[in-house]
């Protein structure tokens, strides 16, 4: 997959089959419209395209910083790519972009930019300014100007009944489970390595605490997880906390620490990839420092299992 962060780098694209979205999760409702425009360019000899947009729309139109995104663009280009893909279009969202008419957007964006031969869009899609555009206006021009128009219907999405944000609710509920069942592929974030305060090591369980992008990145629910881990090309199993430590101390800020099984060498500094397989508990206070260090040898035996199980 050749992936366009300019739309210099566009060109000499055979039949470009085109659709538009977000995919902020990648789940099977995605992943059922990339293979329909899979079909449909070897079928016209063509290449398959998804333009998709950074920042996301809804952070540049309604400065909505409350918004949290399932993948960060890096985690979204590598199962993109996994998916078989030609091209990924990575169109900067701005606020003069957005300001775009319905008809500049086909004209300017879909017709002169992505040369579009065929485009394969939703129902319920919605473009340009004011989200005036939709499907009807898709119909007229495609009756106009040179390129099809594939209409993924109502009954073919609502099969699905998977949506973006029913992914997004499912991680911050602590289902993290779900993820899997929606999308085909675990829920997942990438952090560095940094100093913590060393309290794991003096209970038997050192932890690497993971510093991530939290303004971005959706978090799950408070709680200990069941991971597994990449690190210096490296496959690693591991358990992971996140939250306040309610027992050992009373943090103001939440931290994510991982405890690698068998595991000892220094990870400062080091980028940790990190697939969250499932939520073992809730996070809770313990009455004593014995009680916790008790429930952490159940915690990682229960670990153990499921990533044995899952065969992880």
């Amino acid at each position: 997959m050749k992936v366009h962060y300019n739309i210099e780098s566009y060109n000499n694209i055979k039949n470009p089959i085109v659709t538009v979205g977000t995919f902020d999760g990648v789940h099977f409702g995605h992943q059922k419209i990339i293979q329909r425009l899979k079909k449909i360019a070897e079928k016209n000899k063509g290449e398959s395209v998804l333009l998709t947009f950074d920042p996301h729309p809804r952070k540049v139109l309604f400065n909505d910083q409350n918004l949290k995104l399932i993948h960060s663009l890096k985690e979204k280009i590598d199962i993109l790519e996994n998916l078989g893909l030609d091209h990924l279009v990575v169109y900067p969202f701005t606020i003069n972009f957005s300001k775009f008419t319905a008809q500049q957007y086909i004209n300017e964006l879909l017709i002169n930019t992505l040369q579009t031969h065929t485009l394969v869009i939703g129902y319920d899609h919605h473009f340009g300014k004011d989200r005036e555009g939709n499907i009807e206006l898709l119909k007229k021009n495609s009756e106009v100007y040179p390129f099809k128009l594939e209409e993924i219907k109502a009954h073919e999405i609502e099969e699905i009944k998977i949506s973006s944000t029913k992914v997004r609710k499912a991680i911050e509920k602590g289902d993290i489970h779900l993820v899997n069942e929606y999308c085909g592929h675990y829920y997942e974030f990438s952090g560095e390595v940094v100093h913590g305060n060393g309290i794991g090591k003096t209970i038997g369980t050192p932890t690497a605490n993971i510093e991530i992008d939290k303004a971005e990145k959706i978090i799950p629910a408070d709680g200990v997880y069941a991971v597994v881990c990449q690190a210096n090309e490296k496959t690693i199993n591991g358990i992971m906390n996140i939250g306040f430590k309610p027992t050992l101390n009373k943090l103001e800020e939440r931290t994510i620490e991982i405890h690698l099984f068998n595991y000892e060498k220094d990870l400062y500094g080091t980028i940790l990839k990190t697939k969250v397989i499932q939520k073992i508990r809730n996070e809770f206070k313990f009455k004593s420092l014995e009680d916790l260090k008790k429930q952490i040898i159940v915690d990682n035996e229960k670990a153990k299992k499921i990533l044995m199980i899952s065969n992880l």
